[in-house]
């Protein structure tokens, strides 16, 4: 599995053959300005959540790609009137084999509008599974009990959380999420973009040290492998 890191939230993963985007937002991100929304190729597009900062590019690389977007109902909907068909509708405890990967939906304690202000839906997680192993995205989200349940369904191969504090679990709550999940692989995400969730790496990166734990905060634009 490859992942590349386009900013926040936005990543994409490589795995079984698929190419998989989460969460586009890329063009409105001054610290991606160095990524082209042409020169970015997907098969499936993920959207936690209706925030503009997870959507704002959803429609325009949906369009640009012929990638399927998978998302909760009311992201859906609003998808729909965007003239968008390519769709796939999922919600929180569901799951879905896509073919080449399989999708389960997990609780995120977040909140979810869509750009026009319009509902979002409940935010949502998910745990990826393909021949080639699994990963947990938590979407935005504090540190839920749920966690623990992330184990009993995926041996995780890496996990990706945000990291920020703020407008989610900062990584000092992070770092007990990754205990719940039994991952020791951890990309952070959403972080730096917006001055209220600008963090210090290196105690960031030694919280994680201090418990046994690997926490990644990738530069936009890197890739990252996984076995």
């Amino acid at each position: 599995m490859q992942f590349t890191y386009f900013g926040h939230s936005c990543f994409l993963v490589e795995t079984n053959g698929s190419r998989i985007l989460f969460d586009p937002f890329i063009s409105s991100n001054e610290l991606a300005k160095d990524i082209s929304l042409s020169d970015i190729e997907a098969d499936y597009i993920l959207v936690s959540h209706g925030h503009f900062d997870h959507i704002a590019d959803c429609v325009t690389l949906a369009q640009s790609t012929g990638a399927k977007v998978v998302s909760n109902w009311e992201i859906y909907e609003w998808l729909t009137r965007q003239k968008l068909t390519r769709l796939h509708p999922m919600n929180t405890g569901g799951k879905w084999d896509f073919g080449p990967f399989s999708v389960r939906c997990t609780a995120a304690q977040h909140s979810s509008g869509l750009p026009d202000g319009g509902y979002g839906g409940n935010p949502m997680g998910f745990i990826i599974s393909s021949p080639e192993g699994s990963f947990y995205y938590s979407g935005d989200t504090a540190l839920t009990m749920d966690m623990q349940l992330i184990p009993g369904w995926a041996k995780l191969n890496f996990a990706v959380l945000p990291v920020g504090d703020n407008f989610t679990m900062g990584y000092e709550d992070a770092v007990e999420a990754t205990r719940m999940i039994n991952c020791k692989k951890v990309i952070g995400v959403h972080f730096d973009t917006f001055g209220f969730i600008k963090i210090d790496h290196a105690k960031a990166i030694a919280a994680f040290e201090d418990k046994g734990y690997q926490l990644t905060l990738p530069s936009i634009g890197e890739t990252i492998s996984f076995s």
